[in-house]
């Protein structure tokens, strides 16, 4: 079943996107069910992009994820979070003059996988091909390529090998006549 009817998307009877007028969706994107999307801003999802079971995907602020890109089961992509260590009461019953929010946009670059159950905070950056390790809380920028855990590198993805892989799908999708990405 596909419950959206969004082309180029598969979507199941239990996803959930609330604020679908605010999305940009690319094609051959997998939304799994019981994935949660508020979309309050901007979101552009790329092409070839799947987004696995239990997801959510919340905040306010704008998110972009790239072609080619992986949210693993049970991640939490985080646009907005409230300080708790501050003035604020951290309470979404109340109005935001009496919380300390903050809200800043995400962007998940091309051949991204984020592991499950990773949460990914407000202004962050993950670098084209940089992986993040299961249960991770990615605070900061990822350089592209690196492997995390959370925010600490601990090695480099085979970027050539990825790459390899990318130009034998092209191929292989310009013989079949589809073209790019």
């Amino acid at each position: 079943m596909d419950k959206y009817n969004i082309p180029g998307v598969t979507t199941f009877e239990y996803t959930k996107i609330v604020g679908i007028e605010n999305i940009e969706f690319g094609t051959n994107v997998i939304i799994d069910d019981f994935v949660l999307i508020h979309a309050k801003n901007t979101i552009k999802i790329g092409n070839n992009v799947h987004i696995a079971c239990f997801v959510s995907i919340t905040g306010g602020a704008e998110l972009e994820i790239a072609d080619f890109a992986a949210i693993s089961q049970g991640c939490r992509i985080l646009t907005a979070t409230d300080d708790f260590k501050n003035w604020g009461f951290g309470n979404s019953t109340l109005d935001e003059r009496y919380r300390n929010v903050k809200r800043a946009p995400i962007f998940i670059g091309k051949f991204c996988i984020v592991g499950a159950n990773s949460v990914v905070l407000p202004g962050v950056r993950i670098g084209e091909g940089a992986t993040v390790g299961a249960c991770s809380v990615v605070t900061r920028d990822l350089q592209p390529w690196g492997v995390y855990i959370s925010n600490k590198k601990i090695g480099e993805r085979d970027r050539e090998g990825v790459m390899k892989t990318y130009a034998k799908y092209l191929e292989e999708r310009n013989k079949q006549g589809y073209g790019g990405s």
